[in-house]
């Protein structure tokens, strides 16, 4: 009843097509989410176009992201509203709908820990969290995995990735993440999460840092994958 009066004072809107939610949805509409462009990555999360960014340049095992992101697409909403708009909210359910899918599958077999991607302080104080982060918690909420987010920092702000090409945004993310100097990794698999992956640049600058910290093994998982 409280949940049904709330919703008659303050209806909630689907953050893709902007319809009026049901009592039983969350974020988007039972509509969107079957239109939702899936990725199928859960057929094989080793020889998927996401996993093979990362193939030669970091250990990685399995890679899975849940949808194709396009710019300026209608599904493109719910990572906007998360980034932009301060909802955090967006992110947290993203991870909770991306380990439903996947909790029949292996892909969270063996993992020790979840890392979310940092953002430096200057971006982290401006929007108020960490989208990563809540995407991160979302993943915990139903694995039970636990959420490392003292692993490795971003030591500073690099200009946007958007227009850079595949090599130009490896040297633009080049050493700016730092293992912090406590984080205890050696021997673990460890699970890094992002909103959307393009070319890999980002997590494969984190995963090397990371690895300085002895033999560890990585997975990645992300919302989206943007196809170049």
């Amino acid at each position: 009843m409280l949940h049904r009066l709330l919703d008659f004072i303050s209806p909630r809107a689907c953050v893709i097509c902007g319809c009026r939610l049901g009592i039983t949805e969350e974020v988007i509409c039972t509509t969107c989410n079957m239109h939702l462009p899936r990725t199928r990555y859960d057929e094989d999360f080793y020889e998927n176009d996401m996993a093979r960014l990362f193939w030669g340049q970091m250990p990685v095992e399995r890679a899975f992201a849940m949808i194709y992101y396009e710019p300026h697409s209608p599904v493109s909403r719910m990572v906007y509203s998360l980034k932009y708009l301060g909802h955090p909210e967006v992110g947290e359910f993203m991870g909770r709908m991306m380990s439903a899918e996947l909790l029949g599958t292996t892909f969270f077999d063996g993992i020790d820990m979840i890392v979310p991607v940092p953002l430096s302080k200057k971006r982290q104080r401006k929007r108020g969290y960490n989208q990563s982060e809540e995407i991160a918690r979302g993943i915990s909420s139903l694995t039970g995995i636990p959420v490392a987010n003292k692993v490795v920092k971003r030591e500073k702000f690099v200009e946007s990735q958007t227009q850079k090409h595949r090599w130009q945004r490896l040297e633009n993310v080049d050493g700016v993440f730092r293992r912090c100097n406590n984080a205890s990794v050696d021997g673990k698999h460890i699970l890094l999460v992002d909103d959307v992956v393009t070319t890999g640049s980002t997590i494969i600058s984190c995963a090397n840092e990371i690895s300085r910290g002895g033999n560890v093994r990585f997975s990645v998982l992300s919302f989206g994958y943007a196809k170049g």
